[in-house]
């Protein structure tokens, strides 16, 4: 039996602050893609040295260039799409969105803080993401430190439209008011 979310939860969760579980499938999504285009980038850069300019360049064998390359890539792949949008990838793929405190869109200076502190939250063993669990806001070190937020920001237009797809067939409540149902497997 599959059980489908009440049609009005999309809409019911905007601005609401994300959850510690959200909140982490989003950074782990974020991290594989982070991994993912580094290492393709890695090669081509490989390659180019290779091909165009003869040289014979591997980067495991320069671990200080990479590890600098890497965090340098891994702040660009973070701060500008939280500068542009709010929301990096992973977020995007889960509804979320980083804001202000105060539920103002996030200005590139605060997203540059946010992500040069985030590291922060991992030192005395995560006890900044502890904070996600404990506070009524849901904000980790990071977002107390950018005075930012997480919350769920799905696009309405989109959410209407899951609730819709969501609508009984022949029968139900009208608008699909139930608040769980399920379908026969």
């Amino acid at each position: 039996m599959t059980q489908f979310a009440a049609p009005g939860r999309d809409l019911e969760l905007q601005g609401h602050y994300a959850g510690a579980v959200t909140r982490l499938v989003a950074y782990v999504i974020d991290s594989v893609t982070l991994s993912f285009l580094f290492a393709v980038g890695a090669t081509v850069f490989e390659f180019l040295l290779a091909d165009v300019l003869g040289i014979d360049f591997d980067v495991a064998d320069h671990p200080v260039a990479a590890t600098v390359a890497l965090a340098v890539w891994s702040f660009l792949y973070f701060a500008v799409p939280l500068a542009a949008s709010g929301r990096t990838f992973g977020s995007a793929v889960l509804g979320l969105r980083v804001v202000r405190s105060d539920g103002s869109e996030l200005d590139p200076g605060h997203a540059a803080i946010r992500v040069l502190v985030f590291p922060l939250s991992f030192l005395f063993f995560g006890l900044g993401f502890l904070l996600i669990l404990v506070n009524r806001e849901h904000r980790a070190l990071q977002d107390l430190i950018a005075d930012t937020a997480v919350v769920y920001a799905w696009d309405a237009r989109a959410a209407r439209l899951r609730i819709l797809a969501r609508a009984p067939v022949g029968g139900g409540e009208p608008g699909g008011t139930s608040a769980v149902r399920s379908a026969p497997s």
